[in-house]
């Protein structure tokens, strides 16, 4: 069984002439085979370490004031060393004691309201798992999508469980069905959730008001029936 450590640093900074309360979160985290280092403010992913890539990531969005981290990068290398170097020791010293486990929950949701035609995002959030990693899919009509496809750093909850999200660049078109599948050692088999455009349907009832009751009223006036010609003015306005 892979074992992992994670050292987590929670930073807070109080603004007592505003009475504003800010919270950093830097995670340095490490297994047998991977790492991963990430920065938090206030809930939010701000920075984390690509070490595929070999690269620092912003993760804030483009509409976001930008950060520079100059030298992060080197330092979450650093950082990997060292949570190896003392995830080696704590095995040891701990006689390698099983890891908890929990299994992740799931849903899935457009990032903007959908108008077919238009790009969107769909979000696929995993939550309250442990450890990590997870794996995530997207599938669009059963067939495998790989691009305009990202996977943020695990994000952990008070109780030390963790949030991850991945987003999918999409357009949206009827009939079209998305998937989102979610792999997990505590799961026993994958975790599916689907999502498809909800295309409204413009209401008939309208239509067939105005015409019925546009047909009585020229009737009425042709019978001579009673029917107010200010009322059929309105009716006339409102159905045109």
């Amino acid at each position: 069984m892979k074992t992992s450590m994670i050292v987590l640093i929670l930073c807070c900074q109080v603004y007592a002439e505003d009475k504003v309360l800010h919270i950093d979160l830097a995670i340095t985290g490490c297994s047998d085979s991977d790492g991963v280092d990430m920065y938090g403010l206030d809930g939010e992913e701000l920075w984390y370490a690509d070490f595929n890539k070999k690269e620092g990531v912003m993760a804030l969005p483009p509409f976001a004031d930008q950060m520079t981290f100059p030298g992060f990068y080197e330092q979450a290398v650093g950082n990997l060393g060292i949570c190896k170097a003392n995830l080696a020791v704590a095995i040891k010293a701990s006689k390698n004691p099983p890891e908890a486990i929990a299994p992740p929950h799931s849903s899935i949701y457009p990032r903007d309201d959908v108008e077919l035609g238009v790009e969107n995002t769909l979000i696929c959030h995993v939550s309250a798992f442990h450890p990590a990693p997870v794996r995530v899919r997207w599938t669009r009509n059963n067939q495998n999508v790989t691009e305009g496809v990202r996977l943020s750093t695990p994000y952990p909850n008070t109780d030390f469980t963790l949030n991850q999200f991945s987003s999918l660049t999409f357009t949206p078109e009827e009939g079209d069905i998305y998937g989102c599948t979610v792999e997990h050692k505590a799961l026993t088999e994958p975790l599916t959730r689907i999502w498809e455009p909800e295309v409204s349907q413009p209401s008939v009832a309208p239509a067939v008001f105005c015409g019925v009751g546009l047909t009585l009223g020229l009737l009425g006036v042709a019978t001579g029936t009673f029917f107010p010609y200010r009322s059929l003015l309105w009716l006339r306005a409102l159905c045109s």
